[in-house]
């Protein structure tokens, strides 16, 4: 999601998950691979804006399973959930150093309700491109995933979200019932929703 412009939003779109892959150590250390990625993209991102006057930002979150393994990577805004109600939490804020109090949050600089971003030079001292990663092994009891921003989650508690979830047999049409229903709700923030329905092969020999 970007703020203060779509540039931010728009490169990472075009540049993250490119660099992602090439990454030479994306396969044998996924992790360090992720966060060298974020911040080297943001770094580029950094040095193809220093001659205008912009200063966009933007969160993002980063999913890629490998095997039996599930990555995910975020930069603020973002919740992963899945059909077990277990949570991984992206980062909420808060530093405390260059804080300003604003109404109803507190702000880096007073503009900027997040720790961690891409982009946003101005106050690259205080926001820093350092995602939290965790690891999540699959099994046979994890049916779905949810990658969803604070508009969503500020409205939908987690059992919500899950029981909307398990109504709907295309994640498709499982994400629009999720924003659907956060607009519904009254959300007042960005509405962002991503559903991953896992399909898991059954043994020879096991009914259906």
């Amino acid at each position: 999601m970007g703020h203060g412009g779509s540039r931010a939003a728009e490169y990472l779109k075009e540049h993250l998950f490119e660099n992602l892959m090439k990454h030479p150590q994306f396969m044998s250390d996924t992790k360090l691979a992720i966060s060298e990625t974020y911040k080297k993209t943001d770094s580029d991102f950094l040095d193809s804006e220093i001659n205008t006057h912009r200063d966009d930002g933007s969160t993002a979150s980063t999913a890629v399973l490998l095997g039996n393994h599930l990555y995910v990577a975020n930069l603020l805004h973002s919740l992963m959930i899945t059909s077990q109600t277990e949570v991984m939490r992206g980062n909420e804020l808060r530093v405390l150093v260059g804080l300003l109090c604003g109404p109803g949050t507190w702000r880096v600089g007073g503009v900027l309700a997040m720790s961690r971003a891409f982009g946003n030079r101005l106050l690259k001292q205080f926001v820093v491109a350092e995602p939290e990663i965790q690891d999540q092994e699959i099994d046979d009891e994890m049916e779905f995933l949810i990658l969803a921003s604070d508009g969503l989650w500020d409205v939908v508690p987690n059992e919500d979200a899950v029981s909307l979830v398990k109504m709907e047999e295309d994640p498709e049409a499982a994400a629009r019932k999720l924003t659907e229903t956060a607009f519904g709700r009254g959300s007042g923030d960005n509405i962002t929703c991503v559903v991953v329905k896992f399909q898991h092969s059954k043994a020879a020999g096991d009914q259906i």
